[in-house]
């Protein structure tokens, strides 16, 4: 059996394959993100999140050959490296399990562990790609300086346009009327306490309200529109930067997928994303084969040296 953890700065997912490709279980449960929980209150999730889903499986810890725990921020704090390298070690010997960051998970299911590039527009956002045994990320370097493209990007980016509109230094647009709307404004300024006040500035709590901009973007706002076409053109950025990284041929046309809630099936996203991908050449686009948590239960296989075969995979892809 191979395990598979998510970790994301809303919610963790966990997944358990066997050898054969099937799903034995799964299971949801809250942040990953340490940086805002704390390490103590991460491992008791992780831990707590392990248990109930081999007991859904009727499995002990004994039974999983081994695991992979993606978790975001990981290696970007050299000092923490071996205190987040012991969170799953509750339940599993150190040889038993690896832990990365959690794009690691994206790539590994988007592209079932093949050469490529996964691009993750979530609550960040981040590339990360492997070629003849090279590997490289770029973007993610958090919410403050970096995540362009992500979801908390796109939110910070309508708030600041809601704000121009309500001064007049921009025509007011759809958006204006759906952000009063959908956070029950009784006066513009009141968005100041949404944010500051009751969501407290909280990244995740934050990266919810993208999904008023893409209401406005889907109603016609040009100005809600632009956001999602500078959220591809970061995107395809950082795409691009990866591969220069890992120094692909000219002449190699490197698959490229994609992750994340930003790319849900209504989004704006993927049609200017898919525009500048084109633009720099040498990528070929396609659709993610499996969500992130089976990514991270495959490169546990992968770690193994046990990768499901074609067969499995084209199992495993019709049950999830």
């Amino acid at each position: 059996m191979y395990l598979g953890v998510d970790g994301g700065g809303t919610k963790t997912a966990f997944a358990l394959l066997d050898a054969d490709g099937r799903l034995l279980a799964r299971h949801e449960s809250g942040s990953a993100y340490y940086l805002v929980t704390g390490l103590e209150r991460t491992a008791a999730m992780l831990n707590a999140g392990v248990a109930e889903t081999l007991a859904l499986a009727g499995a002990t810890p004994d039974a999983v050959a081994f695991a992979f725990f993606g978790l975001p921020a990981y290696g970007e704090d050299s000092l923490l490296h071996a205190a987040l390298d012991a969170l799953p070690g509750e339940l599993f010997a150190p040889q038993r399990y690896r832990c990365g960051n959690d794009m690691v998970c994206s790539w590994a299911g988007s592209l079932a562990c093949a050469d490529g590039i996964s691009i993750v527009a979530g609550t960040g956002s981040i590339g990360y790609g492997r070629y003849d045994g090279r590997e490289a990320r770029a973007g993610g370097w958090g919410e403050l300086f970096s995540d362009e493209g992500s979801a908390y990007w796109i939110a910070r980016e309508g708030l600041a346009l809601f704000a121009r509109m309500s001064d007049g230094r921009t025509p007011r647009g759809p958006l204006h009327a759906i952000f009063r709307r959908g956070l029950a404004l009784g006066a513009d300024l009141d968005l100041c306490a949404e944010v500051y006040s009751r969501r407290k500035g909280e990244r995740s709590q934050l990266a919810q309200l993208a999904r008023l901009v893409q209401q406005a973007a889907l109603e016609g706002d040009a100005e809600a529109n632009a956001i999602f076409e500078q959220a591809a053109h970061e995107l395809a950025a950082i795409v691009d930067a990866v591969r220069r990284q890992l120094g692909v041929p000219a002449d190699v046309a490197l698959p490229v997928s994609y992750s994340g809630g930003v790319f849900n099936s209504a989004s704006p996203l993927l049609g200017p994303f898919t525009q500048r991908l084109a633009r720099h050449g040498g990528f070929a686009l396609q659709e993610p084969q499996f969500e992130p948590v089976i990514g991270a239960a495959l490169y546990a296989a992968q770690c193994d040296g046990k990768l499901p075969g074609r067969v499995a995979l084209a199992r495993l892809a019709q049950r999830t």
